[in-house]
């Protein structure tokens, strides 16, 4: 699916359209693909980016499936993915996949680095991206530091995903007479049937991660609506993102008390204004010097910049190119 204009072809009875470059934002729930060309882009969608497989077959086969559908060719491919491994960082394997559709230069990344791109451009500081899953990056004069995003199983503290969970063992808890009455109990079976049934249907659940990560979206209903339990739950969300983002400032060398850009990406802080404004509460506290502001431009704008990065940024040797 496209969003947007296509751009003009390169000449008469040509329909093939020239571009300059496809940029794709890889994530646990899809991927965003922008292709863009002299004068104007398009926005297009693909699958997701699934890291318990070979990533770089996966990100050459959405930006062919892209460029066939919007009938475009391309010089140059950026990407940032979700849960890229070091191992799986292979950008000269990822031109070699591409060089068929004409791509002659690639620059590949953890998509921390291309979120903090699109959040606060150059300027030091940090950035936490909170979606389905969460990775928060510190950048300053001792260079960078990345913070959890660890993955649902281990880590992601303050996500979607780590919210739903949280929301779906309140609901059963208080099922079992374990914990408080909540208002999560009668979303949960609205949402995934009868409780005691609910742990086989998501064991059972190709897509159980983004299924839990949506009940994030009941558990701020509830929350909006008084529930104390839900409350707590996104107050929590709240406190460990805020703790990432001061443990990734302290290990990119700010001290408390230096001025530091703080910003984010993903629906969790853009969307859920408790969580934000406790967010900022927490880290005003633990790091006066952070000024959270919000973000500069979207993902797929950081990705667009992994190209130009000036090489003297504390972020150019995260980028991998080929």
């Amino acid at each position: 699916m496209s969003v947007g204009h296509s751009m003009p072809a390169a000449g008469t009875g040509d329909r093939t359209i020239m571009a300059q470059r496809i940029l794709l934002d890889g994530g646990q729930t899809g991927t965003r693909v922008r292709i863009v060309g002299p004068s104007s882009s398009s926005d297009h969608r693909a699958g997701p980016i699934r890291t318990d497989r070979p990533v770089v077959p996966q990100i050459a086969r959405a930006a062919s499936e892209v460029l066939a559908e919007a009938a475009s060719t391309v010089g140059e491919l950026a990407a940032g993915v979700s849960g890229l491994t070091p191992d799986a960082t292979r950008p000269a394997e990822l031109r070699e996949a591409v060089a068929h559709l004409g791509i002659r230069t690639v620059a590949l990344t953890h998509d921390s680095v291309s979120a903090y791109l699109a959040a606060n451009r150059l300027a030091l500081g940090a950035v936490t991206a909170v979606g389905t899953g969460v990775v928060t990056l510190g950048v300053g004069t001792a260079g960078t530091a990345r913070v959890d995003g660890w993955g649902h199983l281990v880590g992601d503290a303050g996500s979607a995903y780590w919210i739903g969970r949280a929301g779906l063992e309140a609901a059963l808890r208080s099922f079992d007479g374990r914990g408080p009455d909540t208002g999560l109990e009668s979303a949960a079976r609205d949402r995934f049937g009868p409780l005691p049934e609910l742990y086989m249907v998501l064991q059972g659940d190709p897509d159980r991660v983004s299924r839990t990560a949506g009940f994030a979206r009941e558990v701020d209903d509830a929350a909006r609506a008084g529930d104390r339990v839900a409350i707590e739950i996104n107050d929590r969300a709240a406190t460990e993102l805020a703790a990432s983002v001061a443990a990734a400032l302290r290990r990119s060398g700010h001290r408390p008390d230096d001025t530091a850009r703080v910003s984010w990406m993903g629906e969790v802080l853009s969307h859920n204004e408790r969580i934000r404004e406790r967010f900022v509460g927490v880290l005003g506290t633990a790091v006066p010097g952070a000024i959270v502001e919000a973000p500069r431009g979207e993902p797929l704008d950081g990705v667009g910049l992994l190209l130009d990065l000036p090489s003297e940024h504390p972020l150019a040797d995260q980028v991998h190119r080929a």
